[in-house]
């Protein structure tokens, strides 16, 4: 399967990208899929989250 080698290559981009923006204390990344994911145009995308201390549930 072709996923799973793509969910590789994002996360070693996600942290390029982390790297690149300066988050050396760390990040979250987060993956959100079909309609209960919020999604209206069904693609993948991760979005990189950090800056501040994120705590645990999200929201």
């Amino acid at each position: 399967s072709i996923v799973f080698p793509l969910l590789g290559h994002l996360m070693i981009v996600a942290k390029k990208c982390a790297e690149q923006v300066g988050l050396p204390r760390g990040y979250r990344l987060v993956l959100n899929e079909g309609p209960d994911g919020g999604q209206s145009v069904y693609h993948i995308h991760i979005h990189v989250l950090g800056g501040r201390q994120l705590g645990w549930p999200p929201g």
